[in-house]
This record gives structure tokens, C-alpha cells and sequence, in this order.
């Protein structure tokens, strides 16, 4: 059991290095100003709303809008951008992740 939660632990924290590090670069290829800082929170906020959704609602293509609604909405806010912007920047980020997350393991989301 132990060794179990260790590896869900380690799992869990490579893929917020992962998924924190495709957030920062998206952004600030946009041009946001946010640190490393706003990256984290951003990661750790879409895996909370896809967790929390996909409790909810259980996997499927509703679940996977609604989180990714959810998802845009905190990005704008997080970011204090404009609608369209947080929306090109979350699909930017979720394309760039599952790319990457063939490789190596990247944070939930709607993928």
C-alpha cells in the first residue's frame, strides 16, 4: 500500500513538473508576464477541475467540456486574459500536452 501511494505521489508530482512547464511556455509565447509561480497554480487547478468533474460527472464528452470550460474560465482569470486568448491558450496547451504526455506523464485534462 505504501509503495503504492509513494509511486501515485511521484507520479502525481513529475506530472505537475510536466504540465507546469507546458503552461509557463505556452503563456509566454502569448507574451503573459506570469511566473513559473501562475504556471504551477494553473496546473494544479485543471487537475482539481478535471478530477472533481470527472467525480461528478464520471469520464465521457459532456465531462471533458464542462472541465474544459471550467479550465478556460480559471485560465483567464489566472492570466488576466481575454476570453479568446485563454481559449487558444488552453487548446495550445492540451495539443502541446498530449503530445508530450506520450512520453511522459502530463496532468489531467479533457485527453
Amino acid at each position: 500500500m505504501t509503495n503504492n501511494l509513494t509511486s501515485a505521489i511521484i507520479y502525481f508530482l513529475i506530472a505537475l513538473i510536466i504540465s507546469t512547464i507546458i503552461i509557463y511556455v505556452v503563456t509566454k509565447a502569448f507574451g503573459e508576464r506570469e511566473g513559473i509561480g501562475t504556471a504551477i497554480i494553473a496546473a494544479l487547478t485543471g487537475a482539481i477541475i478535471y478530477a472533481l468533474i470527472g467525480f461528478l460527472l464520471g469520464d465521457g464528452i459532456i465531462a471533458a467540456i464542462l472541465a474544459g470550460i471550467v479550465w478556460v474560465i480559471a485560465i483567464a482569470n489566472l492570466y488576466n486574459m481575454g476570453w479568446l486568448k485563454a481559449i487558444i491558450t488552453a487548446v495550445i496547451v492540451w495539443i502541446v500536452a498530449l503530445l508530450v504526455g506520450i512520453f511522459l506523464p502530463t496532468l489531467g485534462g479533457p485527453f
